[in-house]
């Protein structure tokens, strides 16, 4: 386990499994690296993965200006990951706010992603008005975690958090979307992807439907027996599936 120094305030903790080609997983919002945990010792032998808490989550410091908590900060926080591992490409992945991040970093790097691995997420928004309903969805989540609402705290990772006020931030700032570019990225991509969500995950089946139409070389698999948490819900199939994607990437 590592710290990786971003700023006054804003150290990233990180850790490292595993030798082989890199691959930086992202976990989704209220969760932690923990997420991961059945993962490495599916992909460890193969791989070398970077697993990280994005700020205001997990063993992450959680900084009190909210502008830290910009989704582009997120993004470097991800490239100076790579750059401290001495990795220059990677295999770029995560789940639901980690997958659209993973989608914001490729259309910042696209010369560092090998390949993207997209779960239970979406790519954001064409239109303005449903985007400003996420965005008030969000900070509404935000102020309800503030509030320290039983309902809320539920949906997050148990006793994974050091500062739930840092995560309150990152509800209203990190899942804010400023407008549609990720979305308008999506038939540029040329790296290979693979789309995944889990059957029961409906509210995002339709942006994995749409991800895996508009990406040129894109794979999509639907997961039985899974919900939005699809490496949680049915670890065996999606180790299957992440490593049946990665073994057959170009070296």
């Amino acid at each position: 386990m590592s710290r990786l120094a971003r700023g006054p305030g804003a150290a990233i903790h990180y850790e490292t499994h595993g030798e082989g080609p890199a691959v930086l997983l992202t976990h989704g919002f209220g969760l932690t690296a923990r997420m991961w945990a059945g993962q490495v010792e599916a992909l460890a032998p193969s791989h070398r993965l970077i697993l990280w808490d994005l700020r205001g989550h997990g063993r992450s410091d959680s900084p009190e200006d909210p502008g830290l908590y910009d989704p582009e900060a997120c993004v470097a926080d991800m490239a100076a990951l790579l750059d401290a591992e001495g990795v220059e490409r990677a295999v770029i992945g995560g789940l639901s706010l980690g997958g659209y991040l993973s989608l914001a970093f490729h259309l910042r790097h696209p010369e560092r992603v090998r390949a993207l691995m997209l779960f239970d997420c979406g790519p954001g928004f064409r239109r303005d008005e449903p985007r400003n309903a996420w965005n008030e969805r969000a900070k509404q989540r935000g102020e309800r975690i503030a509030a320290r609402e039983p309902r809320v705290l539920e949906s997050l990772e148990p006793d994974g958090h050091r500062d739930l006020a840092g995560v309150a931030r990152a509800a209203r700032y990190m899942m804010r979307h400023r407008d549609g570019s990720v979305l308008e990225s999506l038939p540029s991509i040329r790296a290979p992807a693979l789309v995944l969500a889990g059957e029961r995950d409906t509210p995002f089946l339709a942006g994995i439907d749409y991800m895996a139409r508009k990406i040129p070389d894109a794979r999509k698999i639907v997961l039985p027996d899974a919900g939005h948490t699809a490496n949680l819900d049915n670890p065996a199939a999606f180790n299957a599936a992440v490593s049946g994607f990665l073994a057959r990437l170009p070296a």
